[in-house]
């Protein structure tokens, strides 16, 4: 089938900027709903009373996840050229140092993979690490905070929110063409 129009052309730093302002914008809007996830999941004796405003660990994790994706959509040093930019702009967004950001991005995403390991689904590493940053072992019956797990029932609710963290580059591309 023949489209009339085709994909709509959008350069490198075009790219950057949407997918930070559409991320930090899901983050404003979503993270609520991530905290009343975790504040009444019933797999916890306590409440951890996670407030809205400590949204920082949360924030890094989204998107040392998300920044972990690139490579598997942009080619060609594309990814490379547009992961920079999205660097300069997180930086100018956060008032911080381009380089620092990238090493606290990178700690994140190791992190994500230690906290998953030995599997090597990012999207599952989100969620524990989530749990980890925010100490939630502490608030888990015994049986599981003793094995320094989380429960498996509430990493599934949360694993299933977290979709909707996670930039759809299948989505993009197929409706524009980065150039």
């Amino acid at each position: 089938m023949f489209k009339i129009f085709g994909k709509k052309k959008i350069k490198e730093d075009v790219v950057a900027n949407i997918f930070v302002n559409s991320i930090l914008n899901t983050i404003d809007e979503g993270f609520s709903e991530i905290v009343g996830i975790i504040n009444d999941a019933p797999e916890f004796i306590t409440s951890p009373n996670i407030s809205t405003a400590d949204d920082n660990s949360f924030t890094l994790i989204v998107f040392a996840a998300n920044l972990h994706y690139i490579p598997e959509y942009l080619h060609n040093s594309k990814d490379d050229r547009i992961t920079n930019l999205i660097y300069s702009k997180l930086s100018n967004v956060f008032d911080c140092d381009q380089e620092k950001l990238e090493r606290v991005i990178k700690d994140y995403q190791c992190y994500l993979m230690k906290v998953n390991h030995p599997s090597k689904n990012m999207h599952y590493a989100i969620s524990k690490g989530i749990f980890g940053k925010y100490n939630l072992n502490n608030y888990q019956d015994e049986y599981f905070k003793n094995m320094k797990s989380p429960n498996p029932m509430f990493l599934k609710r949360l694993d299933e929110a977290m979709d909707n963290f996670i930039w759809n580059w299948d989505t993009f591309k197929q409706k524009n063409q980065i150039i």
